[in-house]
C-alpha cells in the first residue's frame, strides 16, 4: 500500500519529558507516568520550558507552511499551532522525516529568532496508508485550530486531499 501522507508532532523544548503524566514514548512504546523520571529530567534542562505565545501562532503557522511548500515543495493539508507543540499532515513525497522535521524547526527557529532551544530533540510521525486514517488524522489536526475558535485551516497554503 502506498504512502499518502504523514502526521508529524513536534514539541517544545521542556514541555513533555520522560515520566510526563500524559504518559511519553521511548522507542516507538507508550510509557506510563513516571514522576521521578520526570522531575531528573526537569532537573537537566539547560533553560525553562519553551512555550508559544498565542499572538505568535499565526505568524508560526506561516513560517512552517512556506518552508515546507517553499524548500520542499510539500503539499501541506492541516497545520496547527498550540503553546506547547504544533501538529501538521503533508503529502507523500520523495522527502522523508528526515528532511521534512528539520525544514519545520529550521523555520520557526529562525522566524522567533530566540536565541535558545525552542525544539525538542524528537519528534513523533504517523504514516498514512489508506484514506480513512489520513482524513482522521486531518481532522484532528483541524480540531485543535477549532478549539482555539479559528477556521480548520486557517493559512491559504493548507490545500485539500
Amino acid at each position: 500500500m502506498p504512502l499518502l501522507g504523514t502526521m508529524f508532532t513536534i514539541t517544545n523544548y521542556g514541555t513533555w519529558l520522560r515520566g510526563d503524566k500524559r504518559g511519553w514514548v521511548d522507542d516507538g512504546k507508550t510509557l506510563p507516568a513516571d514522576p521521578e523520571l520526570e522531575r531528573a529530567d526537569e532537573a537537566r534542562l539547560k533553560h525553562p520550558p519553551f512555550l508559544f505565545c498565542p499572538p505568535d501562532f499565526q505568524r508560526i503557522g506561516v513560517c512552517i507552511g512556506e518552508s515546507l511548500r517553499m524548500r520542499l515543495e510539500q503539499r501541506v493539508w492541516a497545520l496547527a499551532v498550540n503553546t506547547w507543540h504544533v501538529h501538521f499532515v503533508v503529502a507523500a513525497s520523495r522527502y522523508g522525516p528526515a528532511e521534512v522535521v528539520p525544514c519545520t524547526k529550521d523555520a520557526v527557529r529562525y522566524g522567533l529568532r530566540a536565541g535558545r532551544p525552542i525544539w525538542t530533540a524528537g519528534y513523533d510521525k504517523r504514516f498514512c496508508f489508506d484514506e480513512r486514517t489520513l482524513r482522521t488524522r486531518i481532522a484532528y489536526v483541524e480540531r485543535h485550530n477549532l478549539a482555539l475558535g479559528w477556521a480548520a485551516r486557517p493559512w491559504e497554503f493548507i490545500e485539500e486531499v
